[in-house]
């Protein structure tokens, strides 16, 4: 056999196992979902079960990685960065994809060019409430002892452009009244000043007052959602008083732009039907979850529309982190 042949039939073969890999179907091996918040909060409530669903869908594990950091850009820039075959996904949060990149200086990614939106998971509620001796039973009625007394009324928030921050900006603005802000770094401490009288009202996460509301400890007057939350159906929503008024503390999953569009209508299909499961959808409702499960257009559409609106208020109020 010739020389340059034998070596051409030589290469050939040595190239057949590297070829057979890069073809094989997906997926082939474990895949990352990159979770931008530390562990135990309650992302967790979302992101494990429907990582465990995945799982037994894609018949290959679906591990969760936590990345937290400077209100989840870490985690969403180490996807963003990530090759596009479809084994790094992002568990994406409206803090990353549409307020930071609108209120910090600094945002290593293009949260509408550097992603593939798969699917919206849920929808948040954030819940406003108040302390028991607040005289304020509604939206109208918070709003009017806020002009009564002007910057007087004061709120807590997990920290500066967080959605419990920019809850508490959109109510001022829309309703026309001055309000005292205080940032925390976290929940606990709000719902532990409000509970000592020393704030008087807060925007705060289902899952981190349900134990006070039912109690009675806290008073809910509104959820923060465009309409009324499927837990809570018998609490009006902040709209009800302020047309427009919406702050959705929203959770997705995202893969790196460029991947392939088989892989993406895999995954939604795959994860839509685990939302369908009528045990995970128990579970995400009893937390205050409304489930979504949109297609990838229709995702895409709503970080348009919130990259949007959060970009107004940023305009509007010249709040800038970071």
């Amino acid at each position: 056999m010739p020389g340059p042949t034998r070596r051409l039939l030589i290469g050939a073969a040595l190239a057949l196992p590297g070829l057979a890999q890069a073809q094989a179907p997906w997926p082939s091996r474990p895949i990352r979902l990159i979770n931008p918040w530390t562990p135990g909060g309650p992302a967790d409530v979302v992101a494990r079960p429907v990582a465990q669903k995945l799982s037994e869908s894609l018949g290959q594990p679906v591990v969760m990685e936590n990345r937290p950091g400077a209100n989840g850009t870490i985690g969403a820039a180490a996807v963003a960065r990530a090759a596009p075959d479809g084994y790094t996904l992002f568990f994406s949060h409206v803090g990353p994809i549409a307020i930071s990149p609108n209120f910090s200086a600094s945002v290593p990614f293009d949260p509408v060019r550097d992603f593939a939106p798969v699917t919206q998971l849920v929808s948040g509620p954030i819940v406003l409430v108040v302390r028991p001796d607040v005289p304020a039973n509604s939206v109208a009625e918070l709003l009017a002892l806020a002009r009564a007394q002007p910057g007087a009324l004061s709120y807590g928030s997990v920290g500066p452009a967080s959605t419990t921050h920019l809850a508490g900006e959109m109510l001022a603005m829309m309703g026309g009244v001055q309000l005292l802000h205080v940032p925390y770094q976290g929940a606990a401490p709000v719902v532990t000043d409000l509970l000592g009288g020393r704030l008087h009202f807060a925007f705060i996460n289902f899952a981190g007052a349900v134990a006070q509301m039912q109690a009675g400890t806290l008073r809910a007057i509104a959820v923060s959602t465009e309409r009324r939350s499927s837990g809570l159906p018998n609490l009006p929503t902040v709209a009800e008083t302020l047309p427009g008024f919406e702050v959705n503390s929203w959770y997705g999953v995202m893969a790196p732009a460029n991947t392939p569009a088989a892989i993406v209508d895999r995954l939604h299909r795959d994860i839509a039907a685990a939302l369908r499961a009528p045990d995970l959808a128990a579970a995400l409702r009893a937390q205050g979850f409304d489930i979504e499960a949109t297609t990838p257009a229709q995702y895409a559409a709503k970080i348009a529309a919130d990259l949007q609106r959060w970009g107004e208020l940023a305009r509007a109020t010249g709040i800038k982190v970071g």
